[in-house]
C-alpha cells in the first residue's frame, strides 16, 4: 500500500488540507464586519451590507419598511390636489342636489289650466303678465278644517282675490282687481264642452270664474282691459294657510285692530305674527271696513309683501328643514297654466317681492264710481295703464 507522509502536499489542485486533524477551520468575527473564514469565496452573509436583522439602511432598519424599524419621513401632502378634488366633489354634490330639487319641484306643479282655449285674445306686448287668483276652493278640506278656517261649505268655487302682476325692464307693477268690479262677460269657449257660449252680459268680475273657471276669467280680464295674460296662477284656502304655517308664520304690523265674524278675524293693533288660520282671516276680511273690497285688496297686498319677505330670508332659504316644507306646501297648493315653468314661477315670486319691497308699484285698478253695488273702472285711466304696461313703460297712473 502506498504510504503518505504527514505534512506532504495533497496530490492535485486545491487548497492545503485543513490542520487540526482534518477539522475544517471555523470562521471568526473580525472587527464587527462579519466573519473571516480565511477564504475569498465571494460569499456575503449580509452583515457587511446591513441587509439582515434590522441593520441600519437595510429592509428592516430604521429607514426600511420592516416591522421593527422606524419609517422614514413621509412626503409632504399635495394640498393643491386635495383642494381641487374637494372642490370637484362639492360642486358635483351641489349640482346633483339642485337638479334633483328642480325635478322634484317641477313634478309638484298642477298644470291644469289650458290658456289655448281662450278665444279672441289681444296681441301680446312687452314684458310678462301674470293673473294671480286666490280662490275659495275647499277641495280636500275636512269639515273640521272648514270650521277652523271659517270657510263655510258653499258649493262651487269663487275668487276672493285677483291681481295682475306685470314684469319687465322698467320694473314690476302689481294691480289688484276688486272682485266686485262691474265688467262685461263676453262670448267664450266652454272649458269642458269646447262650444262657444255667451255673452253673459254685465256682472261682477268674480262671476266669470264661478260660471266657467280660470279660462273664462282670463277671457273676461283680457276683454275688459285689452291686456294679454301670459300666465295663470291660483291658490286655494287650505294651501294658503299651509304656506304660512310652513314658513313659521308672518309678522305684520297693524295700524288698527278689527274683527269680522264672517272671516274669523280678531286682531289688535301693533306688531304680531300671524299663523295660517289668522293669515287667511286677514286677507279675506271685508265686512269690517267701510271701503269693503277696496280695503281688502290693500290688505292682501300688504300681506303678500310680508310673506314674500319672510320666505326670502336666509333663515328660510338656507334651512332645508324649513325651505323644503315651504316649497312643498306652496307647489302643492298652486294651480297654473300648462306653459308655466319653474323659471316663470321664480320670476313671478321675485317680482312680487320686489314690488312689495318698494322696487316697483302696487295699486288698485282705477275706479270712477259704482253701479248697482258694483265698482266701475275709470276707462280713461285703465286705457292709459294698459298702454303703459303693453309698451313696458313706467306706470304713471294711480289707483284707488
Amino acid at each position: 500500500m502506498r504510504q503518505v507522509r504527514r505534512g506532504q502536499a495533497r496530490p492535485g489542485p486545491g487548497p492545503d488540507a485543513p490542520p487540526y486533524g482534518g477539522v475544517p477551520r471555523q470562521p471568526s468575527y473580525v472587527d464587527g464586519q462579519g466573519y473571516d473564514d480565511g477564504y475569498d469565496n465571494g460569499y456575503d452573509s449580509g452583515y457587511n451590507t446591513g441587509q439582515v436583522y434590522g441593520a441600519p439602511g437595510g429592509p428592516g432598519g430604521p429607514q426600511g419598511p420592516g416591522p421593527t424599524g422606524t419609517r422614514g419621513p413621509r412626503p409632504a401632502p399635495n394640498w393643491r390636489r386635495r383642494i381641487k378634488w374637494t372642490a370637484i366633489t362639492l360642486v358635483t354634490v351641489l349640482v346633483a342636489v339642485s337638479v334633483g330639487t328642480y325635478f322634484w319641484a317641477d313634478s309638484k306643479l298642477h298644470r291644469d289650466v289650458d290658456l289655448s282655449k281662450v278665444i279672441d285674445r289681444p296681441e301680446a306686448g312687452s314684458g310678462t303678465n301674470y293673473l294671480i287668483v286666490g280662490s275659495d276652493s275647499r277641495a280636500g278640506m275636512s269639515a273640521e278644517e272648514k270650521k277652523k278656517l271659517h270657510t263655510g261649505s258653499a258649493e262651487g268655487k269663487r275668487t276672493d282675490s285677483m291681481m295682475i302682476l306685470h314684469t319687465g325692464s322698467n320694473g314690476s307693477t302689481l294691480i289688484s282687481l276688486p272682485r266686485d268690479s262691474n265688467v262685461t262677460i263676453p262670448t267664450f269657449r266652454g272649458s269642458e264642452s269646447g262650444k262657444i257660449k255667451g255673452p253673459l252680459g254685465t256682472n261682477k268680475l268674480n262671476a266669470a270664474y264661478a260660471f266657467d273657471g280660470p279660462t273664462l276669467l282670463v277671457r273676461t280680464v283680457e276683454y275688459n282691459t285689452g291686456l294679454h295674460i301670459d300666465h295663470y296662477v291660483e291658490i286655494g284656502f287650505a294651501g294658503f294657510a299651509n304656506i304660512v304655517d310652513a314658513v313659521g308664520g308672518v309678522e305684520m304690523n297693524l295700524d288698527k285692530g278689527f274683527k269680522d265674524k264672517y272671516s274669523g278675524a280678531d286682531f289688535k293693533a301693533g306688531k304680531q305674527t300671524l299663523n295660517g288660520e289668522q293669515a287667511l282671516a286677514f286677507v279675506r276680511t271685508r265686512h269690517a271696513f267701510a271701503a269693503s273690497d277696496l280695503e281688502r285688496t290693500k290688505n292682501q297686498q300688504k300681506f303678500l309683501a310680508a310673506l314674500a319677505h319672510q320666505v326670502a330670508t336666509p333663515s328660510t332659504v338656507l334651512n332645508p328643514f324649513k325651505l323644503y316644507p315651504t316649497m312643498g306646501a306652496g307647489l302643492d297648493s298652486l294651480t297654473v297654466d300648462k306653459d308655466m315653468s319653474l323659471w316663470d314661477l321664480g320670476d313671478m315670486f321675485w317680482a312680487m317681492k320686489g314690488v312689495t319691497g318698494g322696487d316697483g308699484k302696487s295699486m288698485n285698478m282705477p275706479i270712477s264710481g259704482s253701479s248697482g253695488g258694483n265698482l266701475v273702472w275709470d276707462k280713461a285711466k285703465v286705457k292709459t295703464l294698459v298702454s303703459e304696461l303693453k309698451n313696458d313703460e313706467k306706470v304713471t297712473v294711480s289707483g284707488n
